[in-house]
Order: structure tokens, then C-alpha cells, then sequence
């Protein structure tokens, strides 16, 4: 397998944790005798410091050149002066374009080593694992008209819009991915919404409904999105496939941040568009950056999900995951999972070195398996 793949580390942390991503890229290359490039391209605020803009052309056609686009993380405070459509934000929104993806995928798994660093109750998470579809170019995000009517005094004032527009055909594509990962899963999805309030709600209900005969392998269900947050944190394991528009896929996928323990343990990809972009779900943490301190495990996890989504390396992405699972059962952690336990903690340079070796041990049992 050969994959051409660019490097978007950013702001912030991104940096540290995009290296040990892209380190155990380097290693499953290395093992299973595949083809790796990486070519560095700059977003964010390093992007404005050097270019005067969050997103360069040069990074945009580097992208489009790709076959995969890994990104570690945009923002910095020290840019909070600038408008909105000039900060390092305004960048991920505009590759996010730029590539066409419409597909946020999101997992969040319960692992048995991080019980009890979730608020949750273990018998509540065990087992949790939950696969978010996030639509990701419409909704109140992108919708128009938009604007701020800003009225002077004390007291502030004025009114602000947001427009939230879905049309059939947005649903159609991003609902179809749902399906077929559910396929592929444990054969069940759940479509959130608000369709007893909002007339876009009611449209995506009735789409997914129109194509559930095209899956009848697939058990669908719909939830309303003030109950299915609440049913997160009750009964995660109930759910497979969640499938959702932009917002609400947004607040209730990091809301299950709480099963993992830690945000820093959230994979992500973009999918659908030209060019598939990956990403871990946390952010750029400035106030930790250069202090050892960053967990990398989402970043790792998401280059697992690089070789799954862009590469077809199923194997070697579960080989990831698994080594993952392995250094935490191991009781390594970052500062963040660690609950106190600083005798535990690990700097995020270690815990990528702990995964590549778990990874490298687990290839070689394999192979050693394979050969008798």
C-alpha cells in the first residue's frame, strides 16, 4: 500500500502529538513493507505568523495532492484580537471545505483500564462503543443568511442570526454513511433530531426513514437530541451508528468524552470529499504545550482510523488499537487519565514510545503465529 500523506500539525500541543502519530504510521509502514510519505504544511496560527493567513494556498494544494490529511490541532490565544474569519479557526473551517468532507466520523469507546477515570459508573460504560456521524457542511454552521446587529451602550443589545438549512440531498449522503458503517458494526442506528420543533428535524427524520428499505439488515431508531443526551450518560451501550446534523453531533460527541475518561482519548475523520482529513477530537491546549503533558492516544487512534478510512489496512488499524489497549491495561497514563496517580504518568514522548513497542510485540506474535 502506498499513501501520500500530509502532515497539518498546527497550534499548540499538535505538534507534540501529530509526531507520535505519525511515528506509528512510520512503524506500520516499516512492518508491513507499505509506502508511507509525509509532506509538513503549516495551518493555524503558525500558518498566520508565517504567512499572514490561517490557511496558505500551498497547504490547500498540498492537501489536494494527498491520499490522506492528518491535522493535530488549531488555536492560540494570542490571535483572540483578530476577526473571526481572520484567527487560526477560521483555517480548519476552510479545509474542511476544501476538501468536501461531510462525514465527521467520531468513536468513543469505553476502555475497561479508564473506568474509573469517567464520572460514570463502570457498570454504566462497560461495553460502551459508539460510532458518531456527524454531518459536518450545513446546518446553522454554514447556513445563510447569518449576521450581528450590533447596537452600542451599556447595556449591549442588538440581534444576531444564525440559519440552520439542510436539503434532502445533504441528508441523503451523510445518512447512506451511517448506514453502511452500521452494516459493518453491530447493524443498528440512531438518528437524532428535534423534528418536534424544527421543520429541518422533520425533513431528516423522514429522509433516513425513506432509506431504511434500501438496509434492512439495519435496525433504525430515532431520539431527540435533549433525550439522547441524557441516555449517553445513562445507557451508552445501548447505542451503535448515533447519526447526526452538524450541531448536535458537535455538543454530544464531545459529551462522550465522559465515557472515555478524557477528550484526549477521541479519535476522528472527516470523510466523503476529495480528500479525507483526520484529526484527534481534543484541542490545541496552549497553556500545556511543550510540557510533556499532551495525551497522544487520540492522535495515535486517529492515524489507526488514516489506515482504515484511506488506506483499506483494516488489520493494521485494529493493530493500533489494540496496542493502545494494551499500554493502558499496562496502567501507563498521560496526566490526564491519570487521576492523581503521578507515579503512573508517562510524558507524551513515552506513551508513543509504549505503543510502538506494543505494537511491534503484537505484529511479531502474529507473524510468528502466521508462520507455524
Amino acid at each position: 500500500m502506498k499513501l501520500k500523506i500530509a502532515v497539518l500539525a498546527g497550534d499548540g500541543i499538535g505538534p507534540e502529538v501529530t509526531r507520535e502519530a505519525t511515528q506509528i504510521l512510520k512503524a506500520v509502514a516499516e512492518f508491513g513493507n507499505h509506502e508511507f510519505t509525509f509532506t509538513e504544511a503549516l495551518i493555524g496560527g503558525v500558518a498566520i505568523t508565517a504567512n499572514g493567513t490561517p490557511l496558505p494556498q500551498t497547504t490547500i494544494d498540498t492537501c489536494l495532492e494527498s491520499d490522506a490529511v492528518l491535522l493535530g490541532a488549531v488555536g492560540d490565544n494570542k490571535f483572540n484580537h483578530l476577526t473571526p474569519d481572520k484567527r487560526p479557526e477560521a483555517g480548519l473551517l476552510q479545509i474542511r471545505q476544501e476538501l468536501g468532507g461531510f462525514a465527521n466520523l467520531r468513536p468513543s469507546v469505553a476502555y475497561p483500564a479508564l473506568a474509573e477515570n469517567s464520572p460514570l459508573r463502570p457498570e454504566v460504560t462497560k461495553g460502551a462503543d459508539i460510532l458518531f456521524v456527524r454531518e459536518l457542511l450545513g446546518g446553522l454552521y454554514f447556513g445563510q443568511p447569518r449576521w450581528w446587529n450590533k447596537e452600542e451602550g451599556a447595556n449591549g443589545g442588538g440581534e444576531a442570526i444564525n440559519t440552520m438549512r439542510y436539503t434532502r440531498d445533504e441528508v441523503v449522503r451523510v445518512a447512506r454513511v451511517a448506514f453502511e458503517l452500521a452494516q459493518k458494526r453491530r447493524k443498528k442506528l440512531t438518528s437524532v433530531d428535534k423534528a418536534n420543533v424544527l421543520e429541518c428535524s422533520q425533513l431528516w427524520r423522514a429522509t433516513v426513514d425513506s432509506l431504511k428499505a434500501d438496509y434492512p439488515d439495519v435496525t433504525v431508531e430515532h431520539q431527540l437530541v435533549d433525550s439522547m443526551a441524557m441516555h449517553l450518560m445513562n445507557i451508552p451501550r445501548n447505542f451503535d451508528v448515533v447519526l447526526t446534523e452538524n450541531l448536535f453531533g458537535d455538543i454530544l460527541s464531545d459529551e462522550s468524552g465522559v465515557i472515555t475518561g478524557s477528550l484526549g482519548m477521541l479519535p476522528s475523520a472527516t470523510i466523503g470529499g476529495k480528500v479525507n482529513l483526520y484529526e484527534p477530537v481534543h484541542g490545541s491546549a496552549p497553556d500545556i504545550a511543550g510540557t510533556g503533558k499532551a495525551n497522544p492516544l487520540g492522535a495515535i487512534l486517529t492515524a489507526a482510523m488514516v489506515l482504515r478510512h484511506s488506506g483499506g489496512l483494516e488489520q493494521e488499524a485494529q493493530a493500533i488499537e489494540v496496542a493502545v489497549a494494551k499500554v493502558l491495561e499496562a496502567g501507563h497514563r498521560t496526566a490526564d487519565i491519570s487521576r492523581g496517580n503521578t507515579a503512573a504518568n508517562v510524558t507524551t514522548q513515552q506513551m508513543g514510545k509504549l505503543v510502538h513497542q506494543a505494537l511491534a510485540e503484537s505484529i511479531d506474535r502474529h507473524q510468528s503465529l502466521h508462520a507455524v
